[in-house]
């Protein structure tokens, strides 16, 4: 697997905090973690930080994305997942989080959660034209080929 190197600089109010890492051998998406405890109450979102600014290389995104555990057994989730991390953002990463569930939910510093994944873009360049190429699926929308 390719290896590209992103720039970090962690700053949480003189607590280090750990590096995103992947948790498993094969994992697309590296855990982060919170720098800050926070409660979300129920249908609310709360900006979570957490301490890293980043240098993502030209030509790639950092996507943040639910924790598939938390998404499934708390209900936690990102409203605008994937978010994405710009080549030319250097604030800092925060995760926005959603408790679409009917308790609230505790985030205790250094909680993993959200995911990291590391993506390649590439830059559009629109063609104007009169008219499209055909296909099978044409103008079908949402729900199109049915239910079943």
């Amino acid at each position: 697997m390719e290896k590209v190197i992103v720039r970090v600089f962690r700053d949480v109010k003189g607590k280090r905090t750990e590096l995103p890492r992947y948790m498993s051998p094969h994992a697309a998406g590296m855990d982060v973690r919170a720098a800050e405890s926070a409660m979300i109450p129920p249908g609310m979102t709360a900006l979570v930080p957490t301490g890293l600014f980043v240098e993502v290389p030209p030509g790639y995104e950092l996507q943040v994305r639910p924790r598939s555990g938390l998404a499934l057994k708390k209900r936690l989730l990102i409203p605008n997942a994937p978010g994405t991390i710009d080549a030319d953002y250097r604030g800092e990463v925060g995760v926005i989080l959603l408790n679409g569930g009917e308790e609230p939910f505790a985030v205790a510093e250094g909680d993993r959660i959200a995911q990291l994944v590391l993506c390649k873009v590439y830059e559009a360049v629109w063609e104007e034209c009169q008219k499209l190429n055909d296909t099978s699926r044409g103008g079908g929308g949402f729900g199109h080929t049915g239910t079943k």
